[in-house]
């Protein structure tokens, strides 16, 4: 068991805020089905190399996947067979969707979509170089909720200059209120290597308050929680049952499989895993997936220390916590240094964390700090 990642590359526009491996093209420039063919071919060439791989989830990401033709997409998820059971995921901007292509990706095996809305706000959508407006947003939305074989969830970005912390919750709340199940609320961060990355190491990006955007982290929580979405992760919001199946895998540490065009893919045998990068160029990617070199760009071996640290990372941001009885079983080390016992004490002593025999949580009150109790217990 496992997860299956495919990268799709190609956007309408790069966004400014935007690290992933995506490039601006016109939907028609895009071969859809020479992608598929490399992404196919690739996976055999993934699955011939390990024993057993069964995806108890698949998700399209990039880029924009929901440019992607639908039919050539659905070769890719034949080509996997999942079982009935697999949640099917595919990322969508509202300029590539409505409810026929919601019907088409439905048609081609897909189960649930995460619309990329962002804001409900004309100035803050220019801002972060989005195409669609907030009508085309919610639009989009009631497009795919009208298909009844499709879950559903959208993004929205916070902590956005000068923006009010109950600002940010009424556009929260408002997602909420046309029927949305799943919520994913991400404060906008500034990396290196993107157009804002460049514009705020030269002074010439506002950025929000850091009280600001705390208030509107709580704030946001609040009203999805009047909604009925729990706050099951940072940045992830859902009624019982709606969580993110595929992201919830990562967080625990599974395994996931990554193909296409930049993806990433982790496998763990034993005490160790391997991680590896693709080729970022789409036409290199396609050209190597047809010969022997294959077309992983890098590969990284990863020891029990190294894989139980990304453990503590990645289970501290839900509310689940991390479990480190189940890290050590599946890992064959010991967790419980004297070092970490006693940043334990101290971090529970703080209030930023809470011990519950093998299992270490963070309250949400104390998700803030999130990387920095981490790297403490590291």
């Amino acid at each position: 068991m496992g997860s299956l990642y495919v990268h799709f590359p190609w956007c309408l526009a790069k966004c400014p805020y935007c690290d992933f491996v995506s490039y601006k093209t016109e939907r028609a420039a895009i071969d859809h089905e020479g992608y598929a063919d490399a992404v196919i071919l690739e996976l055999r060439q993934r699955l011939n190399t390990l024993n057993v791989f069964s995806p108890s989830t698949i998700f399209f990401g990039g880029g924009t996947p929901s440019l992607w033709d639908p039919r050539a997409l659905g070769r890719v998820i034949e080509a996997v067979g999942p079982a009935n059971d697999v949640e099917i995921t595919v990322e969508c901007n509202p300029t590539s969707l409505d409810e026929e292509r919601a019907r088409d990706l439905a048609r081609a095996g897909v189960n649930r979509l995460s619309i990329g809305t962002q804001s409900l706000r004309a100035e803050q959508l220019e801002f972060l170089g989005r195409l669609h407006d907030p009508d085309g947003a919610i639009r989009a939305i009631e497009g795919a909720l009208a298909v009844p074989s499709l879950r559903v969830s959208t993004d929205l970005i916070f902590g956005l200059p000068e923006q009010k912390p109950e600002e940010a919750a009424n556009q929260a709340d408002r997602l909420a209120s046309v029927g949305l199940a799943h919520l994913s609320c991400y404060q906008l961060t500034i990396e290196p290597g993107t157009r804002f990355g460049e514009l705020a190491k030269i002074g010439r990006l506002p950025l929000a308050d850091d009280g600001a955007v705390a208030d509107g982290f709580l704030a946001i929580e609040e009203a999805l929680a009047k909604r009925g979405l729990a706050h099951y992760e940072i940045s992830n919001y859902a009624k019982p049952g709606q969580e993110a199946r595929h992201n919830l895998g990562y967080w625990r540490g599974e395994d996931y499989l990554g193909v296409g065009c930049g993806a990433y893919g982790f496998v763990r045998a034993g005490d160790h895993g391997v991680r590896w990068r693709n080729q970022i160029d789409p036409l290199k990617y396609i050209e190597y997936t047809k010969n022997e070199t294959g077309p992983t760009m890098t590969s990284e071996d990863l020891d029990a220390g190294a894989l139980l640290r990304e453990r503590i990372m990645l289970g501290l941001r839900t509310r689940e916590g991390a479990d480190l009885r189940r890290a050590a079983a599946d890992l064959s080390i010991d967790p419980w240094t004297p070092q970490r016992l006693e940043a334990i004490a101290r971090l529970e002593q703080r209030g930023r964390l809470v011990r519950d025999g093998d299992v270490l949580r963070i309250p949400p009150r104390a998700w803030l700090f999130t990387d920095d109790t981490a790297a403490r217990l590291f």
